[in-house]
């Protein structure tokens, strides 16, 4: 904490996506890039970890869009933000099953903290997996980029409108009360040029604006187009239009204030697909947002279950389907989690989404 304040008494107020960016991603004390908080001793659950189910369907997406793409001899699968790589190690192991894919596909992590890259790497030890820092570093393709819960913790910025006039939300310390709180202040021409391109001010409440995710989107999308490939995504989020205030902090599984214990708290917000879609349309194609649990269910992932609960004892049973109604239920993860397919405009790969 007395690191952020230390920030804040030399710049006096940063918006709230620099806060983000320094709580989540500062070398010596960010979130980050610090701790391993995935997991029940972390600080949330993530799909992969709640059941193998999940890396196993998305092995099964990922091989039938390889033979979609007529089986080319080199397919990389570039995931974003692997975690503690769960989801890797299970897709590696499930791709053995299908031999001819297993020779073509290359496996790429992008990650730039040193001590999630340091789990990762003690969890995998397969020459097929590299990692990267930036999504430049990519040269060759198709690629198929992989997102669970990667957009959301990304930085967003947050603006208000009044009358005509834009306010940004910064971040400050008080020092007559020694505590950190927001303000607004008239918000930057560029910022409020791309607030209005993406018709953000059509309605009353917080507009959050999420920089980092659009750039990164560009990003995929150029490399998408130049070496074929696509782009799915899981995370939670909504596909309306309206503006509200979804910025959270969690510690320890729980919901907590958001200038609560900075650097060991995890911010987030929700996915605005709506927003994304418009983006990537623009050079792309975007299938129709689904829930996690309609996907799931279309790529047969029940039936997997049921397989599998033959040769099992009754509690390894329960505890399996347990974990599916945690991926699949609309009170757990199911309807809350969406999924973002997005592909070159000539591809007509739609396996899940029709």
């Amino acid at each position: 904490m007395n690191k952020i304040i230390n920030i804040l008494k030399k710049q006096k107020a940063i918006p709230i996506d620099q806060f983000i960016n320094v709580a989540l991603y500062n070398k010596k004390f960010g979130y980050y890039m610090k701790k391993n908080p995935f997991g029940k001793h972390g600080d949330y659950i993530t799909a992969p970890l709640v059941s193998n189910l999940f890396g196993e369907i998305i092995t099964l997406w990922c091989v039938a869009f390889w033979e979609y793409l007529k089986k080319p001899k080199k397919i990389y699968v570039v995931e974003l933000g692997p975690g503690d790589a769960s989801l890797c190690d299970k897709m590696l192991k499930t791709s053995k099953i299908f031999e001819n894919f297993y020779n073509s596909v290359e496996f790429r992590l992008l990650e730039k903290s040193k001590v999630l890259r340091k789990l990762q790497k003690n969890k995998i030890r397969n020459k097929k997996v590299k990692w990267v820092s930036t999504i430049q570093e990519l040269k060759e393709g198709p690629i198929i980029f992989l997102g669970n819960e990667f957009f959301d913790s990304l930085p967003i910025k947050q603006l208000y409108k009044k009358k005509d006039q834009f306010y940004e939300k910064y971040v400050t310390f008080l020092k007559k009360d020694k505590k950190i709180n927001f303000l607004f202040k008239k918000a930057k021409k560029n910022l409020i040029k791309n607030i209005k391109k993406w018709n953000l001010d059509t309605e009353k409440g917080i507009i959050e604006y999420p920089d980092k995710a659009i750039k990164y989107l560009d990003i995929i999308t150029k490399k998408i187009n130049k070496y074929d490939g696509c782009l799915l995504a899981f995370d939670y989020g909504y596909n309306q239009n309206k503006n509200q205030n979804t910025l959270q902090s969690i510690n320890k599984h729980e919901h907590v204030n958001i200038f609560y214990d900075i650097g060991s708290s995890d911010i987030t917000s929700h996915v605005n697909f709506k927003l994304f879609t418009k983006v990537l349309n623009k050079r792309l194609k975007v299938e129709k947002i689904i829930s996690q649990s309609k996907f799931l269910q279309r790529m047969g992932i029940i039936e997997r279950a049921n397989i599998l609960s033959k040769e099992m004892s009754f509690k390894s049973k329960a505890d399996m389907y347990y974990r599916l109604r945690r991926l699949l239920h609309n009170d757990e993860m199911g309807n809350l989690f969406k999924v973002l397919f997005a592909k070159n405009k000539k591809t007509k790969f739609s396996l899940g989404f029709d």
